[in-house]
Order: C-alpha cells, then structure tokens, then sequence
C-alpha cells in the first residue's frame, strides 16, 4: 500500500432537496452528507460502514463524481474532479468505476455479455477492431472466472454471483485505479458471497487496485479492509486502521456496532455493554451537536451544544467529547 492519497474529499457536503407534502409547496433539506473530510490511499482497501440511511453510497458516488456535491470538493491525484467540465471529466473517468449493489439491475438485460463488458471499450475506442474487443471480453471474462464460451448468453442465464462477476469485468475494462464497491455482496446468496470477496481481493493484489469498500457487514469489511471509517446520519464516527477500530472502539457507535455483530459460538453469549436506545434521528432534522447523543447512553449536556470534531485518539480519528467512555 502506498501512503500517497489517490482520493481526497475535502469538506464534502451533499444535501437534497425533497417536497414536504403534495399540495404545500414546501422544501426540505436532506443533509445526506455533511461537511466529511477523508482520504483513500493508492493501493488500499478502504471501508465505509454504517447503518442503512448514514450516507455511505451517496458518499460513494460524490468520490467518482456522479453526483455534484452542495460543497466542498474530491480530489483524485491531485485533480479537483468535482470542478470538471463533461469533456475533462470524461477522461478522467477510465480511471474510476463502480461495481453496484445488485448485479441484475446494473446490467442492460437487452444486451448480451459481449457488449455489456465490450462497452466501455467501445465508448472510450480502445480498440480499433472487433476482433481486438473481442479478445479483451475473452480475457476479461476468464479473469472473473467465467467461461468466454458464453459471451454471446443475457444476463437472465446466469445466477446473482456470476452476474455480479459480469458486473466486475465490466468495471475492469478500461484498466481502472480506484473501483467504489457499492455492497457488492449484500445481495448474494452466503454461498456465493466468500468466492465474490477473494476475488475482489485476487484482483486488487494482481492490478494493484484500490477500493472504497462499502458495507454494513463488518465480519466482511474486518476481513477484507486495510482501514475503516464509521458513518452515522452522514458524520463520521470514526476512522483509522481496521485492527484498531475492532481490538479498541473509541466512539459508543462504533463499540456497539463491534458488539452487535453475531456470535457463530453458540456457547459465548453476547456480552453487550450497553444497548443502543431510541430511533434513528431524520436526515431532514438532524440533532444538534453530536448527532449521535439521542441514541448514545453515555450523553451529557456538552454533546446537545458543541457538536464533537474529530480529532486524534488512540491512533486514529474520532468525534467524540468522551472518546473510549464505552470502554470503562
């Protein structure tokens, strides 16, 4: 892994506007992402995890530039791509991909599995001949692991885990350096999610790939990441390298995540400290101060009027006015 970052997000903001009721006329914001400040390594497997709604895949697309951000800015290789016109843009987009959540609807079921991996060859004229593309699909499919003999088959004549294989050589294709993987497992029979994750892992040693690894499972993301960075209703928790977070949790959020990740052993219980309370605050109106505090059984009257920065505890970054409390 090299420490030099390929991506940076500096001050990342993303709101959305929604209607409040049919008839009112009145707007609400959406703080889906607010004010995040990461950086991802070349050569790493980075980790976003967090409960369903924190931000995770809306943070996923502002790093390729999918969606524009309200504020602040991605920088990949020293670029800011978020100031990009379509045309600068569109060169930079070779180098970045993403493997979606569900590998059936990411895939034109009109198309065959030549020209849904074939396609950006063709889109960027990487190649000259049909033959040459050809050869590519050929090469691409048996890197995934799957036979080139079927090329010519849709996507409805595989199953989930070799859909989501077609899904990942489509990524491959024009020889990227940083692929967002947006819960590529989650919708994968357990059988079949293993073989996904070692040859996600295969790939990334072999071309030197990095990853910003999405995920709610962190059996998955302990196993597979370099680093990890814990989301809730779009702040960060928490973030520093993966041996860190699990062996020593600094933010309640994180610690209860850790706990509430099940046992296989049928003979160790759960020995949760503490158990979450409340429901989950809404994006629209989100608490003030830590945004945390009205689920966190450890708040006190500072965590309602300052909100926490992340700062530097236990050798890595947390945003917690009592980091390591759930730990005494």
């Amino acid at each position: 892994m090299n420490k030099q970052p390929l991506i940076e997000m500096v001050d990342l903001v993303k709101e959305f506007e929604i209607s409040s009721g049919l008839f009112s006329g009145k707007k609400q914001v959406v703080h889906a992402v607010s004010n995040i400040n990461l950086s991802i390594n070349k050569g790493e497997i980075f980790a976003l995890v967090g409960e369903s709604g924190c931000g995770k895949s809306t943070l996923g697309r502002l790093a390729l530039n999918l969606i524009e951000p309200t504020s602040g800015k991605v920088m990949f290789k020293g670029t800011d791509i978020s100031s990009l016109c379509s045309k600068e843009m569109h060169k930079v987009r070779q180098k970045m991909q993403i493997v979606f959540q569900d590998p059936y609807a990411s895939l034109n079921p009109r198309m065959n599995i030549h020209d849904i991996i074939a396609e950006p060859l063709v889109n960027y004229d990487v190649y000259k001949t049909k033959e040459e593309i050809t050869a590519r699909v050929r090469e691409l499919m048996q890197k995934v692991g799957l036979r080139p003999e079927s090329m010519t088959r849709h996507p409805y004549q595989f199953s989930g885990g070799q859909r989501q294989r077609i899904g990942i050589a489509r990524a491959l294709a024009l020889d990227p350096e940083f692929i967002v993987c947006d819960e590529p497992i989650s919708a994968l029979d357990v059988s079949i999610q293993a073989q996904i994750l070692n040859l996600l892992m295969d790939l990334q040693k072999e071309l030197g790939l990095t990853y910003l690894f999405i995920s709610h499972d962190l059996s998955v993301v302990r196993y597979l990441s370099d680093r990890v960075c814990v989301m809730f209703l779009g702040k960060v928790c928490e973030s520093g390298a993966t041996k860190d977070v699990y062996s020593n949790p600094q933010h309640p959020y994180t610690k209860f995540l850790l706990e509430a990740v099940p046992k296989p052993d049928p003979e160790h219980r759960s020995t949760a400290k503490f158990d979450i309370i409340g429901e989950i605050p809404s994006p629209v109106n989100p608490p003030s101060g830590c945004r945390f505090r009205t689920r966190c059984p450890y708040c006190q009257d500072i965590c309602a009027e300052e909100e926490p920065k992340l700062k530097e505890t236990a050798g890595r970054m947390v945003a917690c006015h009592f980091a390591g409390i759930a730990n005494k």
